[in-house]
């Protein structure tokens, strides 16, 4: 059973930067994607980024492109989310899933949660002066 948590959020002003983790556990054989999600209250979850564990491909959200990356760490089973020029629009609960379909899907379509399971519990990012 694949477990994933969530860490690292916090409070940061306009401008700066923040890592959120997200370690895992449960994964049978070396074959995975992660993808990370976010949610602003009264805000469907949308899809932020996915990253594959082979090759490393990523994906993001146009919302996001040039400001996050998503990167591994396979011998910590561990994905990451560097999160820079953080604007406010930003804040949100932030999740990260394992994609649930077979391997030559992983990360398609990324931004529709419902590919996705196992979900962590969500780190807060709150953006504001």
């Amino acid at each position: 059973q694949v477990q994933l948590v969530e860490s690292g959020g916090g409070l940061v002003q306009p401008g700066g930067s923040l890592r959120i983790s997200c370690a895992s556990s449960g994964f049978t054989g070396d074959s995975w994607a992660i993808g990370w999600f976010r949610q602003a209250p009264g805000k469907e979850r949308e899809g932020v980024s996915c990253i594959r564990s082979r090759d490393g491909m990523t994906v993001y959200a146009d919302s996001v492109k040039g400001r996050f990356t998503i990167s591994r760490d396979n011998a910590k089973n561990t994905v990451y989310l560097q999160m820079n020029s953080l604007k406010p629009e930003d804040t949100a609960l932030y999740y990260c899933a394992a994609d649930s379909r077979p391997t030559n899907y992983y990360c398609s379509d990324f931004g529709s949660p419902k590919f996705f399971g196992s979900w962590g519990q969500g780190t807060q990012v709150t953006v504001s002066s």
